[in-house]
């Protein structure tokens, strides 16, 4: 008999070598009966005659644990990932009274915690300069810990550390939120490794014909492209530089600047201020090479197996609680190859994207009933044009952007406070997280998710802006140091959130998909997906507020239905009853070039 979905728990550690032990605990995480121990080579028929019984697994990272069950071909419903739940508890202001009276997390469990909140795209603010870039996707993580290894009794180990996080969850002063976060990060860890397992499905000949259409044919080691050979002698000729490599930037500066182009650097952005001669050849040059660097021969050779793109995901991977992805650039896929994203046949891709979500996440959270009405059943910026608050939708957009990065000069200083006089309480919620985070102070999404504190860095230079006779550059670097890291917190605290909405719609529309009806017995498999998903619809894509489903066609429209109710029941459990609209760009395509 299936049991009701909190009636069991089941831990999962390494015990003596080769074997795995198992043990029952309730919500609290008191073990319930003693301990089983099984060999390693029996755990998947193990785990999948358990799920019968609808279990919540509990164990350390499901990156360690997950992978040689979906190779078995077994799936799991749900679990409680220690790693992904310890990095949250760790940093949350909704648990720091709780944490108070807790022990801390053992060794093995806070250096988990630890290598999962590691901060990417975090701006680092010290002597008046900062990066500001919360899209850094692809920086490599430090190797997990081998958590079970170094302790004495791991499965008793590991019973301790889910009890000492349901405590704390339970004495925190928003348990609810902070549960559904946990449940959300951990049903992405297992998306995560889904996403990797099954892949992405991938055409290398259409790739390679894109390649050869933009670069001409494939160079022999060492060689340049025949059309960026071309461009690079243009751009020699038109500079005088026979021998210019143009692939370095301390060359091609030098010689831009010799030739009388005033640039400092090499960006196209200030490339495309001049009419000089080299400028446009350059400027192709330019766009083929990160072609080339980016999705050319070699990282098809390096990241295509078997008709698949299997980038390893980091689901929380920022600090904001968005994914990153370990090399690949999963990510940061360029229009130009996503024509080689291609059903595989028989099969169809359903491809959804949340229109403006952020703003609409910002509208929710500050309950900003007439922001979340010129969204309503529309654009959101058409919206406020209809409105009156901006004369055109590129005003809206640039207003938009403005007030949750802070901007505050050119036409999105001219436009905020347009907004804030249309939409104050939206704006109210933004500017009370900058100020926050200008006093070096900590902020949290919705649920939970709690802001890194600035770098020691940072806090040097505050300190010495306030000591006696610190000269004038010394507080103009303090307060430039806490209007960036003011900044960084605005925008965590609506992109947390909406990262938070992204994991609830992936985690329900999983859920979904499990109960769609597989292919009948003789339909076409995709097997390249693994016996896990030969004959389900799966999610194959993921990037912050867009998904792919890859799903036999019978079924793609009960797929995109589910897709399309998966994002109702995300805002609801986030927002409640709140008026605010998540529509979807939904498409049932072949190929993900369609959605362009």
């Amino acid at each position: 008999m299936r049991g009701r979905m909190d009636d069991v728990h089941v831990v999962l550690a390494r015990s003596a070598p080769g074997f795995v032990g198992l043990q029952s605990v309730d919500d609290a995480g008191a073990a319930i009966g003693d301990a089983e121990t099984v060999p390693v080579e029996r755990l998947p028929a193990v785990v999948a005659e358990r799920e019968q019984d609808r279990p919540r697994w509990i164990w350390s990272d499901s990156r360690t644990w997950y992978p040689a069950l979906l190779d078995a071909g077994v799936r799991i419903e749900r679990v409680h990932d220690l790693r992904a739940a310890g990095a949250i508890l760790a940093g949350s202001t909704f648990a720091a009274r709780a944490r108070v009276d807790h022990p801390p997390s053992p060794d093995w469990a806070a250096a988990l915690a630890a290598e999962a909140s590691a901060p990417r795209g975090v701006p680092v603010a010290a002597a008046g300069t900062a990066l500001f870039d919360f899209d850094e996707f692809d920086a490599p993580a430090p190797p997990a810990p081998d958590a079970e290894t170094v302790v004495a009794d791991p499965v008793a180990a590991t019973v301790a550390e889910f009890a000492r996080q349901q405590s704390l969850v339970a004495a925190s002063d928003a348990p609810g939120r902070l549960r559904l976060l946990l449940a959300a990060e951990s049903a992405g860890t297992l998306i995560g490794v889904e996403l990797q397992h099954a892949g992405l499905p991938w055409r290398r000949d259409v790739h390679e014909s894109v390649l050869e259409r933009a670069l001409g044919p494939k160079p022999s080691p060492g060689r340049k492209p025949a059309k960026m050979a071309v461009l690079a002698g243009e751009v020699r000729d038109a500079l005088e530089a026979p021998a210019l490599n143009l692939d370095s930037q301390t060359e091609l500066l030098k010689a831009l600047q010799r030739a009388g182009i005033a640039v400092a650097s090499t960006s196209r952005w200030e490339l495309a201020d001049h009419a000089h001669p080299a400028v446009a050849p350059l400027l192709a040059y330019k766009k083929l090479a990160r072609l080339l660097s980016a999705n050319g021969w070699t990282w098809l050779d390096e990241w295509i197996v078997g008709g698949r793109f299997r980038a390893e995901y980091v689901p929380g991977g920022t600090a904001t609680g968005r994914w990153a992805t370990n090399g690949g650039g999963a990510l940061q896929l360029p229009k130009q190859v996503r024509s080689a994203v291609v059903a595989d046949s028989g099969w169809k891709l359903v491809v959804a994207d949340a229109a403006q979500l952020e703003p609409r996440v910002l509208a929710a959270m500050a309950r900003d009933e007439a922001m979340a009405d010129a969204a309503r059943g529309r654009d959101l910026y058409a919206g406020l044009v209809e409105r009156g608050v901006v004369a055109s939708r590129d005003e809206a957009k640039i207003a938009i952007l403005g007030a949750m990065y802070g901007a505050t000069s050119g036409d999105a200083g001219r436009l905020v406070p347009r907004l804030a006089r249309a939409y104050p309480a939206a704006m109210a919620l933004v500017d009370g997280a900058a100020r926050e985070g200008e006093r070096g102070g900590v902020v949290t999404t919705l649920l939970g998710r709690s802001s890194p504190l600035p770098p020691e860095g940072w806090r040097a230079v505050q300190a010495r802006a306030s000591e006696p006779g610190a000269v004038a550059a010394e507080e103009r670097r303090a307060r430039s140091a806490a209007r960036e890291w003011g900044r960084f917190t605005r925008n965590f605290v609506v992109q947390g959130t909406a990262a938070e909405w992204a994991l609830c719609w992936m985690a329900e529309l999983r859920h979904r998909l499990a109960g769609i009806a597989p292919s009948p017995l003789g339909a076409r498999r995709a097997g390249a997906s693994g016996p896990a998903f030969e004959l389900a619809p799966h999610l194959v894509f993921f990037l912050h507020d867009e998904l792919i489903v890859h799903t036999p066609a019978a079924l793609a429209p009960e797929v995109a239905d589910a897709v399309a109710e998966s994002a109702e029941v995300a805002g609801r459990r986030l927002f409640g009853t709140f008026p605010v609209d998540f529509p979807l760009d939904l498409a049932v395509v072949d190929s993900y070039a369609e959605t362009d």
